[in-house]
């Protein structure tokens, strides 16, 4: 159990910290969706830690009960959803427990699997990220007086943005078998809405597709726009 689970009484929250004495176990295999997570903690008071896939995840809670879990979808060993199906039904429950995602139905495929709400990206809005979490506290959790929520927009370093594109890159020339595109579509479809790069968003989506479809011409085509648009930010960051 973490050590802030055991305080009592919790640190008091502030007006500019309202999530002060709290933990929050992140699993997003993102660093630059992780990079912003870490960024609106700090800034609201909140301590954070982060697990890259569903095995992380599992092995941080067999250490310590986190105050919130915020849980991606698309994790590179398996759905966040049924890690959100597993943590509802945990007893002792954490407090908060939401989802993280671009897709447009986020918000009701969370609710259906337990979550108590959904995050969607691109996630920027600090204010945003602390309401979600205080709405669903526990009532001995919840500040008193009223919030003074920041309406600051938070922007990660591009340098994370950069290492996920490179890691997408090495999946697609270390792939052995077509089974990694639809990782690497999902993958760069939560990176890039993170990032808010649209045509990146658009080409994962086409890759996407044409897999679902099962079409090999489209998916070679589709592919190599991905690949295409990733060596395009590579150069662009490396000469930034």
């Amino acid at each position: 159990m973490d050590e802030l689970e055991t305080l009592s009484p919790y640190p008091a929250p502030t007006r500019t910290r309202p999530l002060l004495g709290l933990t929050i176990l992140v699993v997003e295999d993102s660093r630059f969706a992780s990079e912003a997570m870490r960024l609106m903690s700090l800034r609201s008071g909140a301590r954070l830690r982060r697990a890259d896939c569903l095995h992380s995840a599992r092995r941080h809670l067999k250490v310590y009960r986190p105050s919130a879990v915020v849980v991606d979808f698309g994790l590179p060993d398996g759905s966040g959803l049924d890690l959100i199906k597993d943590l509802n039904t945990a007893r002792p429950r954490v407090g908060v427990l939401l989802g993280l995602s671009g897709d447009p139905q986020a918000a009701d495929k969370a609710a259906a699997a337990g979550a108590d709400g959904c995050l969607i990206k691109p996630l920027n809005s600090l204010a945003q990220f602390q309401q979600a979490i205080l709405n669903n506290l526990p009532s001995e959790r919840q500040p008193n007086g009223p919030r003074a929520l920041s309406d600051d927009i938070i922007a990660p370093d591009s340098l994370a943005y950069r290492d996920d594109i490179s890691h997408a890159a090495s999946l697609l020339e270390e792939a052995e078998s077509e089974d990694v595109l639809d990782y690497v579509a999902q993958f760069l479809d939560g990176v890039a809405r993170a990032a808010d790069d649209r045509p990146l968003v658009d080409a994962a989506h086409s890759l996407a597709r044409s897999r679902r479809r099962g079409a090999p011409g489209d998916t070679h085509a589709a592919a190599a726009k991905v690949e295409a648009l990733i060596k395009d930010r590579l150069h662009d960051r490396a000469v930034i």
